[in-house]
């Protein structure tokens, strides 16, 4: 038998930072939120190297940070060809920080409760409820029934909800899968750069490593085709540059996970439903980053949730702002992000070469100095463009990509 609960204005699915960070906003907003975690324990385990833009941070509220969650920031980054060619970009000023996430995410989860929020710990959610083709609410694992008058999906790389609530899924063909390590020392490294690890190291996305002050680092890397686990063997003692860095480096803990890379899906909004974060795939084709995209999506949600409830018209059509609002705010980006990821995908490792001598040459990173914004990529290279460096760089780039795409 289903225990029944009073019925909550909204119900959240996953305690992530897309999840917690909409939590808090619709309880600013005085709307009564349950959140509803599976896990025991909020932010764990971590599914992300929490490499994140200060820039997007400032813009959300996030920057600066309580102690203990900034672990690093980087005024650069390093970039590798299979081979070892290198090429470098140096900012002049740090325009990226590294996150804890675990402390992060319980930072918006505590910043949600003291707004008014309720988190439910343990709680798994099994399926949604439907009645005439709206979504009342779920239903948790342990046969308790919670109605709500709308349900926020932000549980993550998951397509069940989707489905129950007949918006299809995440599209398997543009999945990457990635793991997670942390190790106890690299060697050789800037300590305010990021490095990373192009073409065959990990084929259709990238791999990575972010020093931290101690000495230890987060090393990881996501492909597209086989097991990341040998991809990340291989980087560790083949690469000519990575395996000098990790040398004698002993892996602390692993963890795997799936990321999205084929731009948000095209509906995000049913009767009484909204996804949010990557169940919805508001994530960075190129980067695969997730959360700045997730907590600006969260703010839209949010206040389409607020005024669907004072109309008391939670039906789809008034919950389609949502999906217009945020296809304002990301499409653009999305959409010149999707057609570089497509483009780094076509490239051999002999191309890598080639580009990475080429960004050397013309002075790309130099270009690229005063960048501050990465997150909108598409808004970035428009901010460049008109660069000498720059207008060189994208016809050569051009160039490639008709070739490689005829």
């Amino acid at each position: 038998m289903m225990k029944q609960e009073n019925q909550q204005n909204i119900v959240i699915i996953g305690a992530g930072p897309a999840g917690s960070y909409t939590a808090r906003r619709l309880a600013m907003l005085g709307i009564k939120t349950d959140v509803y975690e599976e896990h025991k324990e909020i932010g764990m385990p971590s599914h992300c190297a929490g490499h994140i833009s200060i820039h997007s941070l400032k813009k959300l509220g996030y920057y600066p940070l309580p102690n203990g969650i900034i672990e690093n920031t980087f005024n650069a980054a390093n970039f590798y060809s299979p081979s070892g060619v290198k090429f470098s970009i140096h900012l002049k000023k740090p325009i990226t920080c590294a996150l804890n996430r675990t402390k992060f995410d319980q930072y918006i989860t505590d910043q949600a409760k003291q707004a008014g929020a309720t988190f439910h710990v343990d709680s798994t959610v099994k399926s949604l409820q439907i009645e005439n083709n709206y979504v009342k609410g779920v239903n948790l694992q342990d046969n308790t029934a919670v109605p709500s008058k709308i349900t926020i999906d932000a549980e993550g790389i998951s397509s069940r909800l989707l489905r129950q609530a007949k918006l299809g899924g995440l599209d398997k063909n543009g999945l990457v899968y990635a793991v997670e390590t942390e190790i106890d020392q690299v060697h050789d490294v800037e300590p305010h750069a990021v490095e990373v690890y192009m073409g065959s190291s990990a084929p259709g996305f990238y791999a990575w490593l972010i020093p931290r002050p101690d000495g230890t680092a987060k090393l990881g890397l996501a492909t597209n085709k086989g097991n990341p686990q040998n991809y990340l063997k291989n980087l560790m003692t083949k690469h000519p540059i990575a395996k000098k860095q990790v040398k004698s480096a002993k892996i602390i803990t692993t963890n795997y996970h799936a990321i999205p890379l084929s731009g948000p899906i095209n509906k995000a909004y049913t009767n009484g439903f909204l996804a949010v974060g990557d169940v919805a795939s508001q994530v960075k084709p190129t980067t695969g980053g997730g959360v700045i995209f997730g907590l600006t999506c969260g703010d839209i949600a949010a206040d389409v949730a607020k005024t669907a409830l004072t109309l008391d018209d939670v039906s789809a059509k008034t919950l389609s702002t949502y999906q217009k609002r945020c296809d304002t705010a990301l499409n653009f980006d999305v959409t010149f992000m999707l057609r570089l990821r497509h483009f780094l995908n076509s490239l051999s490792d002999e191309r890598w070469n080639s580009v990475l001598h080429f960004c050397n040459r013309f002075g790309v990173g130099k270009a690229l100095s005063e960048v501050e914004e990465i997150d909108y990529q598409g808004r970035m290279i428009m901010h460049v463009a008109t660069k000498p460096a720059m207008i060189t760089a994208l016809g050569y780039f051009g160039l490639l990509y008709l070739f490689a795409n005829p």
